[in-house]
């Protein structure tokens, strides 16, 4: 039995992820990794899909329960920030619940610093904390929604000591939403973060298909991509993104296999048995793209401003082909996507480790 009352010589370090879709915490695979490599006793704050998802990684770690945001998108994508809006009184009073719940862990764990991956309320007066975002700058689609949430995003930035940026300082993957014209002094670019790695892997698929974000709008694609995939005639691996889920789902199509979830570690190899990848253009998932160098077809989610933007300024760069779900379709955009340019990109993949490697020391300066 763990005794939380003897202090460790190890840095204890809780990891605090965004419930928004699976990307914030996939993305903290490697953070988390990286800090067990130095020895430090990694706390995990997660709940539902979230918690299963990092207790399959780490099982080892200690995992704290802890309520998301539960953020959901309208089944309209021109209402999508309106919906949001309408959920701001219920995020701003779960960050305000989720800022009194840390306090009263770090006090009951003896946590040493606290890492958040776009968790407003998980920073600590008494303890470092650093916070995770690639968006600096929101794009919402309004001038006025941005004004306003801009400001909230930047008041929150600013509760944190250190904000990591995940993406390079000069020529980063994120365009205006990692690098604004006016930049909060906190931040430290760090790299692009990813949980894969390059592997000599035979193609087996000619596509592999992610299935990712919040409901309902990951339903209604998933739904759209089953019906297309019935009579298809290529061989695809079809990945719901449902770490939580035991039921399978069959397809009576013998060239399309369809997996609720995969371990960091079995997608990776899968992403590189793959000739083509489809997906969301969520930050991660284009990070982890580019760490393999894989090419990609990205299908933002309707509405999403910043995945909207993302796809388009990524396409521009030529580094990866988009559509809009709405005029999607399978075989459409794979002919499409033959006849384009892809370019490489030229990312560190390494640089977050010396960063995380030198926090890891400052603190045990400290403990010692």
């Amino acid at each position: 039995m763990t005794d939380f009352n003897k202090q460790s010589l190890n840095p204890r370090i809780l990891v605090a992820p965004l419930d928004w879709g699976l990307g914030h915490a996939t993305r903290c695979i490697p953070i988390i990794k990286e800090l067990i490599n130095h020895g430090c006793e990694v706390y995990i704050a997660a709940d539902k899909s979230i918690f299963y998802l990092l207790k399959k990684e780490f099982p080892s770690s200690v995992f704290l329960r802890c309520e998301g945001y539960e953020i959901r998108y309208g089944r309209n994508p021109k209402a999508f920030f309106f919906t949001m809006f309408l959920q701001l009184p219920k995020i701003l009073f779960r960050v305000l619940r989720e800022n009194r719940w840390l306090i009263k862990m770090v006090k009951e764990h003896k946590i040493d610093a606290v890492i958040s991956d776009n968790r407003f309320g998980m920073y600590h007066k008494k303890i470092p904390s650093i916070y995770i975002t690639h968006q600096l700058q929101i794009k919402t689609g309004n001038i006025v929604t941005d004004f306003l949430v801009q400001k909230i995003n930047n008041f929150f930035i600013s509760k944190y000591p250190i904000c990591w940026v995940p993406d390079e300082k000069e020529n980063g993957l994120g365009g205006e939403l990692s690098h604004p014209k006016n930049t909060p002094s906190n931040i430290e670019y760090v790299g692009i973060l990813s949980r894969f790695h390059s592997m000599l892997s035979e193609k087996i698929y000619d596509i592999l298909i992610t299935i990712s974000g919040p409901e309902p709008q990951r339903s209604i694609f998933e739904k759209k991509i089953l019906n297309e995939l019935k009579s298809f005639s290529k061989s695809v691996l079809l990945i719901r993104g449902l770490p939580d889920s035991n039921i399978p789902l069959n397809s009576n199509n013998p060239l399309v296999k369809i997996i609720n979830h995969l371990t960091a570690t079995e997608l990776n190899k899968s992403f590189e048995q793959s000739k083509m990848i489809m997906g969301r253009s969520g930050y991660t998932t284009v990070m982890d793209l580019v760490a393999l160098k894989k090419k990609a077809i990205l299908i933002p989610t309707p509405g999403q401003n910043e995945q909207e933007y993302l796809a388009e300024y990524l396409f521009k760069k030529n580094y990866f082909f988009y559509v809009e779900e709405e005029n999607f379709s399978i075989a459409d955009a794979l002919e499409k996507a033959a006849r384009f340019e892809f370019k490489d990109v030229n990312a560190s993949t390494e640089k977050y480790k010396a960063i995380v490697g030198n926090f890891v020391l400052s603190l045990t300066k400290n403990i010692k």
